[in-house]
């Protein structure tokens, strides 16, 4: 459990908030690459770590992030006309480049000397790659390294991501990310013929290890990136089997996958406090993905949830108790709920409300990757609050790692049996 003091500490990320300032300090995804798709196109609202803003490309390709409020009488951006490489509110005219300059009041006669005193509440930098387009809101002085994930450096053939938006602050979500333990219960299926009765499959062969033994051991170790938390069980044979999940500063994690399989990240970034931006991300290093992979993610709506159209929501989501099946429950799966997203949405984004209250939970010895990850993020939080910038956000070659699901021999760890599949060959 958290005290009060310290899971306000952690859950709070508005502008001034200690965890607020910890997340600004890093690149961080903000758009899918498709919602902007080229100069001049229709601007973009989203709110990202309590702050509403207005994205834009410019007539140069140049990307922009802005408070949506227009510093004249503070009406939205949003509405505002794109082009001639500025974004000009239709209230009174006046017009913004992407690095929130003023470079234009044609409502007043002293607007050509005056517009130069005039600046965006907020302007924010930003890069596109890996199929996103990222933004860093922290001070210019910090100047962050860009994280070099795999996912974000093979060709756009080898990936496919989907973005959604969640309910709940973005701890709880995280924190299902690195909890071994209840993928056993939650994910589990109680009777297929096709993969094998009360089995799980993730990703390639089947795992009844799963559900075998439901209480894994932990080997945790802290790295430059974050930390690695293996999750072990014992087989029915006697064997070691090891699911490897990467957790990287300061909301990514990479979920234990096979060797030769699909690969998977996910995204938690701050919407405000109770509510989260998510990124579902799939990817190969090695191979484009192949049609049957593409149609399971667009249209299976088990890996990845269906959309309600034209939008980020998820179809199965709190107003429809996430279009639980209570005959599926009895008979086919542990939940009754269809895609692996929306299982993990109907327990983490209302645990007691929107923010959980850590002080008031029970953890056990299977919550040991939960209690690491929080002392990590704590940590990096107090020591900035101190004048010390996160090192992670200086160091994007050390985020070149990769997740592993492995069975290896008897008395065999993972370290001996394993390390060069968790290094990113791309």
């Amino acid at each position: 459990m958290l005290s009060i003091e310290d899971n306000k500490l952690m859950t709070e990320t508005d502008a001034g908030a200690p965890m607020g300032e910890l997340f600004r300090r890093f690149w961080l995804p903000a758009l899918m690459a498709e919602e902007l798709p080229s100069p001049d196109c229709t601007p973009v609202r989203l709110t990202i770590l309590g702050e509403r803003l207005i994205a834009f490309k410019d007539s140069s390709g140049r990307i922009g992030f802005l408070d949506q409020r227009c510093p004249h009488r503070l009406s939205s951006l949003f509405y505002g006309r794109n082009e001639n490489d500025g974004l000009r509110c239709v209230y009174h005219g006046w017009k913004f480049d992407v690095d929130g300059n003023c470079i234009d009041i044609p409502n007043s006669p002293e607007g050509d000397t005056y517009k130069d005193k005039v600046q965006a509440f907020s302007a924010y930098p930003a890069t596109e790659r890996g199929g996103l387009i990222w933004i860093y809101m922290g001070p210019k002085s910090s100047n962050p390294v860009f994280p070099e994930m795999e996912w974000a450096r093979v060709p756009d053939s080898h990936r496919y991501i989907s973005k959604m938006f969640i309910d709940g602050n973005y701890l709880q979500t995280a924190e299902g990310d690195i909890d071994s333990s209840h993928v056993g219960f939650l994910h589990s299926r109680l009777n297929t013929a096709t993969i094998g009765s009360n089995s799980i499959q993730l990703g390639g062969v089947p795992r009844p290890q799963l559900t075998e033994d439901r209480a894994p051991t932990w080997t945790i170790t802290d790295t430059e990136y974050g930390v690695m938390l293996a999750a072990h069980r014992d087989t029915s044979e006697g064997e070691n089997y090891w699911r490897v999940n990467q957790w990287l500063m300061p909301s990514y994690t990479m979920i234990a996958s096979q060797v030769g399989q699909t690969l998977q990240c996910n995204v938690r970034v701050p919407m405000d406090d109770e509510h989260t931006l998510y990124f579902r991300i799939k990817w190969h290093p090695d191979r484009p993905l192949t049609d049957t992979e593409v149609n399971e993610y667009e249209n299976g709506g088990v890996i990845f949830p269906e959309l309600i159209p034209g939008t980020y929501l998820p179809k199965e989501n709190a107003s429809n108790d996430y279009l639980i099946d209570r005959a599926a429950q009895k008979m086919a799966t542990f939940t009754g709920i269809k895609s692996i997203p929306a299982q993990d949405f109907a327990v983490q984004s209302d645990m007691g409300g929107p923010i959980m209250d850590r002080s008031q939970e029970h953890l056990v010895s299977s919550d040991q990757a939960i209690i690491r990850v929080r002392k990590r993020l704590l940590d990096a939080a107090r020591e900035l609050q101190e004048g010390n910038e996160p090192q992670e956000a200086m160091n994007g070659e050390a985020y070149r790692v990769r997740s592993l699901d492995i069975v290896l021999p008897a008395k065999t760890t993972f370290e001996e049996g394993a390390t060069e599949h968790l290094a990113s060959k791309v």
